[in-house]
């Protein structure tokens, strides 16, 4: 059996350090910042993608997105918490399954921040925004999972808190569970799932039940 997690509102609480991020980025090319809310919906995209939503130039976009990634990597540890229940998530179906993260955070900061809480040595394998040509919620970047363990895939499950993770894994074809521990609710969730659940553990008792 194979798990794959994402990371941001699956297993980790960015969300303090891509705000002031975002507001760093915008306070230093002098551009109105929008609303939080309007941030935190965006959560999951690539920071490029985000940026144009939030009506960035293309011209402009990755100068916002360098800036970004200045403050970031200054405060990212910090203001970042582990979910409750996500290391027990983690710890459970390592006892069971083979383990991945599959994210559109950098690959670098991803790796860091689970040293940094103790549970990277659980995954085998962690793909991140810079590892793949198309992001979530293209198939590629979970495709490229189901590749590295050459599993069944009917084997394979994707756990993550956003309609991205859920349309990946089933443009995979792989199965997809929703958990409202992130960014997205049960109604949005549940267009891409017929399973949604509180968190990552009660995400992994589902799958093991199976």
């Amino acid at each position: 059996m194979i798990i794959l997690f994402d990371l941001d509102g699956t297993l980790i609480d960015s969300t303090e350090a891509i705000l002031e991020s975002f507001h760093h980025s915008f306070a230093i090319h002098r551009h109105h910042a929008p609303p939080d809310d309007a941030i935190t919906s965006l959560i999951g995209h690539p920071l490029d993608v985000m940026y144009r939503e939030l009506g960035i130039h293309e011209t402009e976009v990755w100068d916002f997105v360098a800036s970004y990634k200045e403050q970031y990597r200054h405060i990212f540890k910090e203001k970042t918490v582990l979910l409750e229940n996500a290391a027990e998530a983690v710890q459970l179906a390592y006892q069971h399954a083979r383990l991945a993260i599959v994210t559109t955070k950098t690959g670098r900061y991803s790796h860091e921040l689970l040293e940094h809480f103790q549970l990277m040595h659980y995954f085998e394998l962690l793909i991140g925004r810079e590892d793949v040509q198309f992001p979530k919620p293209h198939a590629e970047p979970i495709e490229k999972a189901v590749a590295f363990f050459t599993c069944k895939k009917e084997q394979c499950w994707m756990i993550g808190d956003t309609r991205l993770d859920l349309e990946s894994a089933k443009r995979a074809n792989i199965h997809g569970i929703g958990v409202l521990s992130g960014y997205d609710n049960e109604e949005q969730l549940s267009t891409y799932s017929d399973v949604v659940t509180k968190d990552a553990l009660e995400a992994v008792k589902h799958i093991l039940k199976k």
